[in-house]
């Protein structure tokens, strides 16, 4: 099928990176603000804080809901229109989860995750027909550092603001700034948005056809199966971090809110590092089966922490856990996107991320239940940690033509 990319030397491709970044740093940094609001929230709600697995759950079910079907709305709205829609439900939940009342807040985080769901498949829509081929792992890379950089965003800033103006207050000036960006995105529709068309119907063969690219696509199946749970590692160091840090190692908010930032901080400078090297000729699948490993060795080092680690020992810890949880999907992205080709790209990243949102939407409560059952935060993240362990072991074997049958039937 022949591939139309709009490569316009006009716009080139800086102004639709820095565009999709801005976006996706702000709903980042809206969902990443949740779990730490609720680190001085749940007292006044009377719930423990382990219950802010609940509330990210339900961001990611609204995400789950909603990614298969932002195929059609890019089609209908085009990459632009979606991500202004996004931003504005974000900011609709923010001001939902300002209310303490329980079930209150349980609907905005659902709001905010039909949100933050269709942003990474518009992004992608976007940039897949703007980015030569050979700087499509690096661009998606880049343009994903906006999820650490919304989350660093929120772990840096957002403390400050509450301790200043509470977590209410707070919650609705991260959401008065979405607004302020989807403002400031509207003269770029008529540049980009060229191909939406109002008479686009949703279909559930659509729908069903998005979901059935990532399953049966057997390029993609294997990494798709991993991204189900390092998405569910990356949701639980970016949630649960800033608790078990005030809980289990007695800090402040602040020093917890800095090591959250180090990861988020990590994670950039990771997306762009794996992206080149993918883009440098090493292979996805081995790039993100290293990363998986990563991954299990960093949560295991932060199950270790105690009130007599050096400050310094947690800041590296947290920088090297953040560069592989939270750098891994730059690398994934832009393959799902490649392997798709430039038409069905929406269409494909919003199967995909059915499946990597599923991950977060079922493995944050079982983080939670471990947590509420066992009273402990490192064993949730060690079981975490072995589940992407086994991940990472298994792309990377497949690059063992002895395992070849084995990675055929299971990949």
């Amino acid at each position: 099928m022949k591939e139309q990319r709009l490569i316009n030397p006009t716009s080139g491709v800086i102004l639709p990176v820095v565009l999709t970044l801005l976006v996706q740093a702000s709903v980042s940094m809206s969902t990443v603000a949740v779990p730490v609001f609720m680190a001085v929230a749940a007292g006044e709600l009377n719930v423990p804080p382990s219950y802010v697995g609940i509330f990210m759950s339900m961001v990611y079910l609204g995400a789950t809901i909603v990614a298969p079907v932002s195929g059609y709305l890019i089609n209908r709205f085009g990459a632009i229109g979606v991500s202004q829609i996004c931003l504005v439900l974000c900011a609709l939940g923010l001001g939902a989860f300002s209310i303490p009342v329980v079930s209150i807040m349980i609907i905005g985080a659902l709001i905010m995750g039909i949100g933050y769901g269709p942003v990474t498949p518009a992004s992608s829509h976007l940039l897949v027909r703007t980015t030569p081929i050979s700087m499509m792992s690096v661009v998606f890379s880049i343009k994903q550092t906006g999820v650490p950089i919304g989350g660093a965003m929120a772990g840096a800033i957002v403390p400050h603001l509450v301790i200043l103006w509470g977590w209410k207050m707070s919650a609705i000036l991260v959401g008065i700034l979405g607004l302020i960006l989807g403002i400031l995105l509207h003269p770029y529709r008529k540049k980009f948005d060229t191909e939406h068309s109002s008479l686009s119907r949703l279909s559930w063969k659509n729908v069903i056809e998005s979901v059935k690219i990532a399953v049966f696509q057997h390029e993609l199946r294997c990494i798709v199966i991993a991204s189900f749970f390092f998405s569910t590692m990356q949701l639980s160091l970016v949630s649960f971090i800033v608790i078990y840090l005030i809980e289990d190692v007695k800090m402040t908010l602040i020093r917890a809110g800095i090591l959250l930032a180090t990861a988020q901080a990590a994670g950039i400078v990771g997306r762009i590092i794996w992206g080149a090297l993918v883009d440098r000729g090493v292979k996805p699948r081995l790039m993100l089966g290293i990363l998986g490993i990563a991954m299990a060795v960093g949560a295991l080092s932060l199950a270790a922490f105690s009130p007599q680690w050096p400050f310094f020992a947690m800041l590296i810890v947290c920088a090297f856990f953040g560069a592989a949880a939270i750098g891994w999907n730059g690398v994934y992205l832009a393959e799902v996107a490649r392997v798709a080709t430039p038409e069905f790209a929406g269409m494909a990243t919003g199967g995909s991320l059915f499946f990597t949102f599923a991950g977060i939407l079922l493995g944050l409560p079982v983080f939670s239940l471990i947590v509420e059952k066992s009273g402990s935060y490192p064993l949730a993240f060690g079981i975490i940690a072995v589940a992407t362990f086994v991940c990472g072991i298994v792309l990377l074997l497949s690059h063992n033509s002895r395992l070849k049958e084995f990675h055929l039937y299971f990949c």
